[in-house]
């Protein structure tokens, strides 16, 4: 018997799964501001999403619609989100400039930092904070560390 794959193909080890109040409506956000794909999307009788899953890149991220019968609330629940999502891309402005135009807001403008990626940070229509960064300089950890203790006095 062959053996299986104990990952999906296409998923990594760790996956973000996220809760929405109005799923569907996050997976067209996330395919205009991020160019996402759908790659599955399995909605229950009530037309609730039940499960899906929006690829960005290489990664998978899973999601579905909020069921407080298994205590799986929306960010709103609980007044804001503790998780950010770290998002790299070719094109770090333009990323940002896509994701405002597609309603997010600005939590930081593009900008050059000392530990060699360019950054940007928005709030989705959802309340999920995604920080968008483009690599301009391969550095090593002690590099970083010097950088940054330069520019902001601690890392």
């Amino acid at each position: 018997m062959a053996r299986v794959n104990p990952i999906p193909e296409g998923c990594h080890s760790v996956q973000p799964y996220m809760m929405f109040a109005g799923c569907e409506k996050a997976m067209e956000f996330y395919a205009k501001a991020f160019g996402a794909r759908e790659a599955m999307c399995m909605k229950g009788p009530d037309g609730l999403v039940g499960h899906a899953e929006m690829q960005i890149g290489d990664c998978h991220i899973m999601m579905a619609d909020e069921a407080p019968q298994m205590e799986a609330f929306a960010v709103k629940h609980y007044g804001g989100s503790p998780i950010s999502l770290m998002l790299y891309t070719e094109d770090c402005d333009a990323m940002y400039a896509r994701a405002l135009v597609a309603g997010a807001e600005s939590l930081r403008e593009p900008g050059d930092q000392p530990y060699g990626i360019r950054m940007s940070g928005v709030r989705d229509p959802f309340g999920y904070k995604w920080w968008i960064g483009t690599q301009i300089q391969v550095m090593s950890e002690g590099e970083m560390q010097q950088a940054t203790l330069a520019t902001h006095g601690a890392v």
